[in-house]
């Protein structure tokens, strides 16, 4: 394995896509010169024909990307911040979300809305959210948030494939973070988790760019005999309740990590979820660490205090096994 940044993982899923299948296209708002990294010399390797800009119109881009997709293509459509998605969302809500369920399954939506989620790099309010619940509450929509770079890569491919609209996000502050991407290709299989650490004392749920933190969160605990088993869902929708609910009716316990913010986020849906099926095996309440109910700050200090970090889901573990009692 090679040592990768999120960005170049999903750079090679992009260009490993487009040489396999050229109805593969690529457009959105600079994706020629490249401003985040991730489509970088793509345009010169395949041309103006597929891969090209377009005007900074968010209506016009989710708009397109319906079209093309139902004309026969299999567009990507870069939005660069997730922010911009909510510009362009009446194509993906009314139209991509629904289209093939009005049409009987006359028409197929294969087409991937992408852009960077969260916040990391003091990019201000209007560029920072985490608005991955949004689209999970759609019904019609894939929703991908990829922990790392090799899962950045497999996830991506297979969303490509996927015949089904999806949003793939990329977390802002793990773009540049690198890790081990296999050599040989690994196409995901969307609404699979990952356990990424096991454990007996209790689960713990990261999503996207909290898997990092909640990784060294769950290191720092079991320095005091506390055990967390991780799991990162790694699509939202569809979820993978099965591994999540059967790993809390092992360990009695779950915190769940999201940086969306609190109210109606990822982490409230997991949480209702796992009551309903595993509520006999509970031995504490579940927890939710998430940001609070406020725009995300530009200042450096007060962006890291909204955005859950190790020390406050190292805090929830230890606050669940307490309130639990031990095993």
């Amino acid at each position: 394995m090679a040592r990768k940044r999120m960005i170049q993982a999903i750079n090679e899923a992009l260009a490993e896509e487009m040489a396999r299948d050229e109805r593969v296209i690529l457009f959105g708002e600079d994706v020629e010169i490249s401003i985040m990294g991730d489509t970088r010399g793509l345009a010169a390797r395949f041309g103006p024909d597929r891969v090209r800009n377009t005007p900074i119109s968010e209506t016009v881009m989710t708009g397109m990307a319906v079209g093309a997709a139902a004309a026969g293509y299999r567009p990507v459509c870069h939005m660069m911040y997730g922010n911009f998605l909510y510009t362009g969302f009446d194509a993906i809500a009314n139209q991509a979300a629904k289209l093939r369920y009005m049409t009987g399954g006359q028409i197929t939506l294969p087409l991937v809305f992408m852009g960077v989620f969260g916040g990391g790099r003091s990019s201000a309010a209007q560029h920072s959210d985490a608005m991955h619940p949004l689209f999970m509450n759609l019904g019609g929509i894939k929703v991908v948030l990829p922990g790392s770079p090799a899962d950045a890569k497999a996830l991506l491919k297979a969303a490509i494939r996927d015949d089904n609209p999806v949003i793939f996000l990329q977390a802002a502050g793990r773009g540049g973070e690198a890790g081990e991407v296999p050599e040989e290709e690994v196409v995901a299989t969307l609404g699979e988790a990952a356990v990424l650490r096991a454990g007996r004392d209790v689960t713990l749920v990261a999503i996207g760019s909290m898997v990092a933190p909640a990784r060294r969160a769950a290191e720092e605990v079991a320095k005091e005999g506390i055990e967390a088993e991780l799991i990162d869902p790694r699509t939202l929708w569809p979820l993978d309740t099965g591994t999540i609910v059967a790993s809390v009716r092992r360990t009695g316990r779950l915190v769940v990590v999201d940086e969306a913010r609190d109210a109606c986020s990822a982490a409230s849906h997991i949480v209702a979820v796992v009551t309903e099926h595993a509520f006999g095996a509970l031995q504490a309440a579940p927890l939710r660490v998430t940001v609070p109910n406020v725009a995300i700050p530009y200042s450096p200090p007060l962006e890291r205090r909204v955005i859950p970090d190790a020390a406050r889901i190292a805090a929830a573990l230890r606050r669940s096994v307490s309130a639990g009692g031990a095993s």
